[in-house]
């Protein structure tokens, strides 16, 4: 009777182990095709503008589209970079993205040092309404920003550019609680050794805070890459456009500017090969850099 009960229990205790094994494989299943389907959905329209950049004219307009390039053309790319105003709004993009993300870091790094670090009076309080300000749509702060920059007679210019963006709360929050995880005894051992506030700041927490600083840089230059709608608000002049404002505004349909199209309408693939350009930079950033990103986001969660 004891054997026969044990053989039972064995066989429920297998059969219970095949019926957990399946769930798991089907779970597992479910989860990567559903990832996949949404990796695909994603990918797709970088997918159609890389072939789209690709195609000829009469290839792209045609009724049923292709979904890789009968005939790759590469002089589309040759085009693109020589259409009217490219290389000056690259340039443009290139010194407005470096300049701002040197001050805006310059900024952060302070302001959180003093945040964490150093006590005063309504400190707290202070950081409080800060981080109250990123409960506002930053959308609501363009009339007032225009109004602002206008008066100081800035519009079509380099400064607007710049300036009104320097500061940004989510990343002085986000260094801020990065600083509160260095230990207080290394800065009271510094201030034993006689080590000025400054000197602790550059010596022991930047290089200690390092890929939350790498981070907030490379999201910052991402950000002045990509920024548009402000860009287009306040610079009517093509001297100041930024690459994003370029792509929305450039002809892509005179011959003098593209070599183009013969039908006068705006030359798609020549357009889809100034984005694509214009795209790479950003997809090598996040390629090499996304363990920084993730690291100094992660790191900066730990400690309230």
């Amino acid at each position: 009777m004891a054997e026969k009960l044990s053989t039972v229990s064995n066989t429920d205790l297998e059969t219970l182990r095949r019926r957990q094994k399946i769930v798991s494989i089907t779970i597992k299943v479910v989860t990567y095709v559903f990832l996949v389907a949404f990796a695909l959905i994603v990918l797709f329209p970088f997918y159609w503008m890389i072939i789209s950049s690709l195609k000829t004219e009469e290839e792209y307009r045609r009724a049923i589209p292709t979904f890789f390039p009968q005939h790759i053309v590469w002089t589309n790319y040759a085009d693109a970079v020589n259409v009217t105003g490219f290389w000056r709004a690259l340039i443009n993009t290139l010194c407005v993205g470096v300049v701002s993300t040197i001050l805006s870091i310059v900024i952060t790094i302070l302001a959180a040092y003093a945040f964490a670090r150093l006590k005063f009076k309504g400190r707290e309080t202070l950081f409080s309404i800060l981080l109250a300000t990123m409960m506002i749509p930053g959308e609501l702060f363009t009339i007032t920003n225009y109004a602002t920059v206008s008066s100081f007679g800035w519009l079509d210019s380099y400064q607007v550019l710049v300036v009104p963006f320097l500061v940004s709360v989510f990343y002085i929050y986000l260094l801020r609680q990065n600083f509160k995880q260095i230990p207080d005894e290394l800065y009271y051992a510094a201030k034993v050794d006689g080590s000025s506030d400054l000197k602790y700041l550059l010596k022991v927490m930047i290089p200690l805070a390092l890929p939350s600083i790498i981070s907030i840089t490379i999201l910052k230059m991402m950000g002045a890459w990509n920024s548009y709608i402000w860009c287009q608000l306040v610079n009517h002049n093509k001297d100041y456009w930024l690459i994003s404002v370029w792509l929305r505004n450039a002809s892509f349909t005179a011959s003098g500017d593209t070599g183009v199209s013969s039908t006068g309408n705006v030359n798609y693939p020549i357009q889809m090969a100034a984005c694509t350009i214009v795209s790479i930079p950003l997809f090598l950033v996040f390629l090499f850099f996304r363990k920084y990103i993730i690291r100094g986001v992660s790191r900066s969660g730990i400690k309230g």
